[in-house]
């Protein structure tokens, strides 16, 4: 695909706080299957300006990567560099972009989000599976009003190991106690036999919002370039901490939020609102 000139920082700004236009047909599709791919988010040009920014600081923080052979399957998945907006301004602008915040906020039905944190997720070539796993497992908090943009730098096409999602997933109970690992992956792949798998390439500009508790996981990497990703993490703005019930959830606690406790809203320095909005247009609808 050809890029475009490089944008100058007005109009990456613009583009990046822009609102987007949901539909009401793409808010249902959302909430029934607990996740939607959406195309022409974001344009080539500002998305190869970011790869840029983001891949150096990447190649910076990542210097001292084992080599393939010594790491677990995990490892073997992906690089995963967090909070990448508190280390680069330019980042930052990146992620605190209003436009996806939106549309999270209008996919959840919420008056508005705040920030988790970020993650780059870089497969290497020959870099391995992403195992089955859903991310709420992890994450500390009341409410399952938590989404995570998936914003490939690149085409992605399935040799590169896009993301694949288990449609309607986001009800399944049964492995939301594991952790993502080589269990998970045989686990949740006889689990979820049933389930339909949207496994498809990603266009540049591509984006897809899943759910915290949609399982979902990603090929193998054969090709000779890396899969380029910038994930945000996006949670209700009211969305409150809770007492934690696995070792992760005490981690993410002492990184993400060490003077707060159980209880308190999700307020902490680094897990700032980005967006909100009186009068979000697709409320949730009520659940018993």
């Amino acid at each position: 695909m050809q890029i475009a000139s490089e944008p100058d920082r007005d109009t990456l700004q613009h583009a990046l706080d822009a609102p987007f236009g949901l539909t009401q047909l793409q808010i249902d599709f959302y909430r029934e299957n607990g996740y939607i791919k959406l195309s022409h988010v974001l344009s080539p040009a500002l998305l190869e300006h970011y790869r840029k920014v983001i891949s150096d600081r990447v190649a910076e923080l990542s210097a001292d990567r084992l080599p393939m052979e010594q790491r677990t399957t995990y490892g073997k998945a992906f690089l995963q560099i967090m909070n990448l907006w508190t280390q680069s301004e330019e980042v930052k602008k990146f992620v605190f972009g209003k436009r996806l915040a939106r549309i999270a906020a209008e996919l959840m039905g919420v008056s508005g989000v705040r920030i988790y944190h970020d993650q780059a997720l870089y497969k290497e070539p020959g870099g391995g599976i992403t195992p089955w796993h859903a991310d709420q497992y992890y994450w500390p908090v009341d409410s399952d009003k938590t989404i995570t943009a998936w914003i490939p730098l690149q085409d992605t096409p399935l040799e590169m190991g896009p993301l694949a999602f288990c449609e309607k997933s986001h009800r399944f109970q049964i492995g939301r106690d594991l952790e993502i690992s080589d269990e998970s992956e045989m686990t949740l792949k006889e689990a979820l036999n049933s389930f339909r798998l949207e496994e498809s390439a990603f266009e540049l500009g591509d984006v897809s919002f899943h759910a915290g508790w949609t399982f979902h996981r990603a090929g193998a990497n054969s090709t000779e370039r890396p899969r380029e990703v910038m994930t945000m993490i996006y949670m209700d703005e009211n969305i409150r901490l809770i007492a934690p019930k696995n070792k992760n959830h005490i981690m993410d606690m002492e990184r993400w939020t060490p003077a707060l406790a159980a209880g308190d809203v999700l307020s902490s320095p680094i897990n700032p609102v980005l967006y909100s909005g009186n009068a979000h247009r697709f409320p949730a609808p009520e659940t018993a």
